[in-house]
């Protein structure tokens, strides 16, 4: 009896395990920036969660489309600074450091002149709205800024 009742403590306990998230797994998020520096908070939010997510151990990508692009520009980087968000270049630093790739819409950024110069050095590349769909879809979650 004490062994029947054993393993159907660990049957339930398996169970109950697996229906938990757990809290040290690690996971790939994408984040997807469309506000510029008009918008200083919200961009400003994005660089920091995906910081924090990859101080956590997560992997993280950013891609940045539309007003965004301009944000890795250096006069933006050192300029933007979010109401409670914090400064754009210390996010941008720690994100580099930790491992982090930003992604810039090729059309967003052609038609806002942010060129080759702009990125050179940073862990950025230009890219078409298939990387953007290749990264959603390889992702586990995306935040949207």
């Amino acid at each position: 009896m004490k062994t029947t009742l054993f393993f159907v403590f660990l049957t339930l306990a398996s169970f109950a395990v697996q229906g938990q998230a757990n809290p040290a797994s690690k996971m790939k998020f994408l984040v997807h920036i469309t506000c510029g520096p008009d918008n200083s908070t919200k961009a400003s939010l994005g660089f920091l969660v995906a910081k924090t997510a990859l101080a956590e151990g997560h992997t993280v990508s950013l891609f940045l489309a539309g007003d965004a692009v301009v944000l890795l520009q250096n006069a933006q980087l050192d300029k933007v600074e979010g109401l409670g968000t914090g400064k754009l270049r210390e996010h941008f630093d720690a994100i580099v450091k930790a491992g982090g790739k930003f992604y810039l819409s090729g059309n967003s950024s052609k038609a806002r002149g942010v060129t080759d110069a702009d990125i050179q050095g940073k862990s950025a590349e230009f890219a078409l709205p298939t990387k953007l769909v290749q990264l959603a879809a390889d992702s586990d979650r995306m935040f949207t800024y």
